[in-house]
């Protein structure tokens, strides 16, 4: 809360992007300064990009399965397709497959599709060793993106 302002009838708090967001130590080459075509041939930028593709795609597939819904064009050009049940009872069944109940659930193909975009990501920084090894613990990555940070200073 020392880094934070307060704002509104609650005083809620609220973060400044400078103080907490635009300090985030990414990996090397992959900084948000760097526009995403200097480094759309980076191995790392493409590895991680394809797994989280791969996520992506089988979320996707998971929550908007084709033999529940159709696909319509949307009328305004440039808006994606519209996803409509196929019929009342796809309906029923779509309203289940949430991502939250997804994650509850957490399938193996999702747990697998996490770990190889987590793989992509901690080859980017350089600890796809260390990962290999043993994934690193959460209280382990946060102990080395401070010290990125405080040697990016």
């Amino acid at each position: 809360m020392a880094t934070c302002q307060y704002h509104g009838v609650g005083n809620d708090p609220v973060y400044t992007p400078g103080d907490c967001f635009e300090t985030f130590p990414f990996p090397e080459g992959l900084t948000p300064d760097i526009p995403a075509a200097a480094y759309a041939d980076d191995p790392n930028a493409r590895a991680i990009a394809a797994a989280a593709a791969r996520l992506n795609e089988l979320r996707e597939n998971w929550l908007n399965p084709a033999d529940l819904v159709v696909r319509v064009a949307e009328v305004v050009p440039g808006y994606p397709d519209r996803i409509l049940p196929r019929d009342v009872a796809a309906a029923q069944e779509l309203k289940k497959r949430t991502l939250t109940n997804l994650y509850n659930a957490r399938p193996q193909w999702l747990a697998n599709a996490h770990a190889a975009l987590d793989q992509a990501v901690a080859d980017a920084y350089g600890w796809g060793d260390a990962w290999r090894a043993a994934p690193l613990s959460d209280e382990d990555i946060l102990a080395r993106l401070f010290a990125l940070n405080q040697a990016r200073g």
